[in-house]
């Protein structure tokens, strides 16, 4: 009696879990994101909230209750499974903090209600790869990091020490003389702005900034490029087979349910 009891439950929720995976609904609620971003931004405005303020709240609302229903739903179809997806888990707290009362003290969170839009990342493949190459890529960047701290340390100092009596504003003290190395490193104004003005007092200047443009400009940041891009296809390849595990777990689960239907017959 319990066996036929929870079988019509389990085949209601793979189902569910069947529509909420299906492009329609996924397509959807990126468009309900995407038109919800634009009314906060029609928020912003006095004139178009004087002109129709309480219609655009009302549209607000109703865009919050679609992502509250597509939450609850997911809850029904994974029940404890659904805390154990990282994205279902950030979908969870953003649309959680919507739906704290914006009174007094908590006022700034209605300006975090445009975090929503955020949920185009859990929505888009694309995007979510992104995000996730960029994640798994922080261990090794982390090495990275390190070696271009130790790089900026060493050049700040020496900088400090060469440059700091007659560039106090550039070269004064560590502080600055890193910060100026981060601009040159960026390669905004480094040239004019810094480096010339520089080698007009001491001439043999570029040996120091050359060769610091060419290991963190050229070198360090297109390690980290590297290592995001084999992160990012890292995490393609994962995906592609989280989704072929997936249809396997779909195509067993409707197996056993037939395969129970047989049993109950005969």
């Amino acid at each position: 009696m319990t066996q036929s009891t929870n079988l019509p439950t389990s085949s209601f929720r793979v189902r569910l879990q069947g529509v909420l995976a299906s492009p329609i609904v996924r397509n959807f609620i990126l468009g309900v994101i995407l038109f919800n971003a634009i009314i906060l931004g029609l928020e912003t405005s006095d004139v178009v909230m004087e002109a129709a303020g309480g219609l655009i709240v009302t549209l607000d609302k109703l865009c919050l209750a679609v992502f509250v229903v597509e939450i609850a739903a997911k809850l029904v179809a994974h029940r404890g499974r659904f805390f154990r997806d990282g994205w279902n888990i950030f979908d969870f707290v953003i649309v959680g903090v919507a739906l704290i009362p914006a009174a007094q003290g908590l006022s700034v969170l209605r300006a975090l209600r445009i975090l929503r839009l955020l949920r185009v990342i859990s929505v888009a493949p694309s995007l979510r790869r992104v995000v996730e190459g960029l994640i798994n890529a922080l261990p090794g960047m982390g090495s990275v990091f390190l070696l271009m701290g130790l790089i900026f340390y060493i050049g700040a100092v020496m900088a400090t020490k060469l440059f700091g009596a007659a560039f106090p504003q550039w070269f004064g003290t560590i502080g600055s003389s890193a910060y100026s190395l981060f601009q040159i490193m960026t390669l905004e104004s480094w040239s004019m702005g810094i480096v010339r003005p520089v080698m007009e007092v001491f001439p043999y200047a570029w040996v120091f900034f050359v060769p610091f443009i060419l290991i963190t400009t050229f070198a360090v940041v297109n390690l980290v490029v590297g290592l995001i891009v084999n992160s990012m296809q890292d995490a393609h390849n994962a995906e592609a087979d989280e989704r072929t595990d997936h249809y396997r777990d779909e195509v067993l689960a409707r197996l056993e349910g037939i395969e129970s239907r047989l049993k109950e017959r005969d």
